[in-house]
């Protein structure tokens, strides 16, 4: 399978993943996968909800999973797929995971015109700086979005 192709594909999960959050009574409209190669790691929905606990975002429950399936703290070779731009919570996970490489589909900026906030020092850094430190690329925008309609 072609990369781009193989990366649309791993996205359309984790936005599948947001929908089913979205849909549950108490889930939350967001969704991660994390890949090593055409590999499937781990991948989670939003939970905050349903588990009464602010920290079980997506990214983060993915992150956490994938950890423990590779007895590793370095995801290094791996690749995070979810369907907004991670919040700074998990974005400093991102981090110390060392991903090779995080696709994302909404940004921060169309999370806050949903209602769903980050923090004024997230807004006020700039985004382009941002993306290239994380290795950040925005992929599947439109279909994120459509899922908050």
């Amino acid at each position: 399978m072609k990369t781009k192709d193989l990366q649309k594909k791993m996205m359309s999960r984790a936005l599948e993943l947001a929908r089913e959050g979205r849909d549950m009574e108490n889930g939350g409209p967001f969704g991660a996968v994390i890949t090593r190669g055409d590999e499937i790691i781990a991948e989670s929905r939003n939970e905050v909800l349903s588990k009464g606990d602010c920290t079980q975002h997506a990214e983060l429950k993915a992150i956490q999973r994938a950890c423990r399936k590779l007895n590793t703290r370095s995801l290094q070779g791996c690749v995070l797929f979810t369907s907004c731009e991670p919040c700074m919570m998990c974005l400093g996970a991102a981090y110390w995971a060392d991903f090779d490489y995080i696709y994302f589909g909404a940004s921060a900026e169309d999370a806050r015109e949903y209602g769903f906030k980050y923090s004024e020092m997230y807004y006020d850094s700039i985004a382009e700086k941002r993306h290239r430190e994380f290795k950040m690329i925005q992929l599947c925008r439109k279909e994120a979005i459509e899922i908050w309609s």
